[in-house]
């Protein structure tokens, strides 16, 4: 992100949720082998970390795991294996912070330019969401005050996290936010849309 003479006060912190001891992409299995599968999430969150600590609105990143992932020399949250949602509600109150994205580490085409657009609306909106290519999860939520907020991921997220922003939401349609990697489904869409990106991470 180009710097825009934001405060420490005006930055973002930003959680990557990641699995560290689990296996990793399971529905990729009739694509990818075990060991492939690992490697091509490593490389994705590698990605999306790469892409956050180029922000100069990103103050912060810190991965929120059961284990720090490989080469990792951030901030680390334990996961206390809770579910995402009520990990992410005792994060809220346990730290004192305002402005807070949440972005899953499964988006190979996320650019510098997709985190700018989904700040800058949070910060006009107080939220924003980035849903998923099929309109039902929640791929990114950037909050300015995360405090109480009732975070919804899972199944739905999106309509439920929606709601949950009682009116107040801007939402972020960017081919680089929406295109996370779950099922081979997902896999041949990122593929379509930037076949030169996804080879480099297979």
């Amino acid at each position: 992100c180009s710097g825009d003479g934001r405060t420490a006060a005006m930055s973002w912190t930003a959680v990557i949720p990641f699995k560290g001891t689990a296996a990793r992409k399971t529905r990729l299995a009739d694509l990818f082998s075990t060991d492939q599968r690992r490697d091509f999430s490593q490389r994705m969150f590698d990605h999306v970390r790469d892409i956050l600590t180029a922000c100069d609105a990103i103050h912060d990143v810190a991965l929120l795991s059961d284990a720090p992932a490989q080469g990792w020399a951030g901030a680390f949250i334990h996961d206390e294996g809770r579910g995402l949602t009520a990990e992410l509600a005792a994060l809220a109150t346990a730290r004192v912070t305002q402005r807070l994205l949440i972005i899953h580490a499964d988006l190979p085409l996320v650019r510098a330019e997709d985190i700018e657009a989904l700040t800058r609306e949070a910060d006009r909106a107080t939220l924003a969401i980035a849903p998923d290519r099929g309109g039902t999860g929640t791929n990114a939520l950037a909050l300015v005050d995360p405090a109480g907020f009732p975070f919804q991921f899972g199944v739905g997220s999106f309509a439920r996290h929606i709601d949950a922003g009682q009116g107040r939401a801007a939402i972020v349609h960017r081919a680089g936010l929406s295109h996370d990697i779950d099922t081979p489904d997902d896999y041949r869409a990122a593929c379509r849309v930037a076949p030169d990106e996804m080879k480099r991470l297979i």
